[in-house]
């Protein structure tokens, strides 16, 4: 199952991840969309939280505009998600996401393919930058 992710790991804090991560997206032309902080969900839901995991749903308009005018149940699959969160095994800050291209397996749809693979290729450059 890693193939179907791209994760890399950071000495920054997860909140310092977080601004990295949405400094290197803009540079690529992504918006954050929205951020979720599970462990505050978790607290407002009367559970005790657990290691910081972020979700930021990521979009780049031009290019979902054009995945959406190609196959339209690409929808099921966006905006994008970046992942940020302690491992719980090495205390380290991961920044991840689950790859674009996957769509395109799932899908069955070969018109796609270009753009998923260059929304992969941006999304994680924006990880790797962020991560140093």
């Amino acid at each position: 199952m890693a193939e179907n992710f791209v994760a890399v790991t950071t000495r920054e804090s997860v909140n310092e991840a977080i601004q990295s991560v949405t400094e290197r997206l803009q540079a690529h032309q992504f918006g954050v969309l929205w951020h979720l902080d599970i462990n505050e969900k978790l607290v407002e839901k009367g559970l005790e939280p657990g290691l910081p995991f972020h979700v930021l749903e990521v979009c780049s308009a031009p290019r979902a505009k054009e995945a959406l005018t190609t196959n339209q149940q690409v929808g099921y699959f966006l905006p994008c998600k970046i992942v940020v969160y302690t491992d719980g095994q090495t205390d380290g800050t991961v920044i991840g996401l689950q790859r674009p291209r996957l769509m395109t397996d799932l899908l069955g749809d070969p018109a796609l393919e270009p753009l998923a693979n260059e929304v992969e290729s941006l999304l994680t450059t924006a990880i790797q930058e962020a991560a140093h």
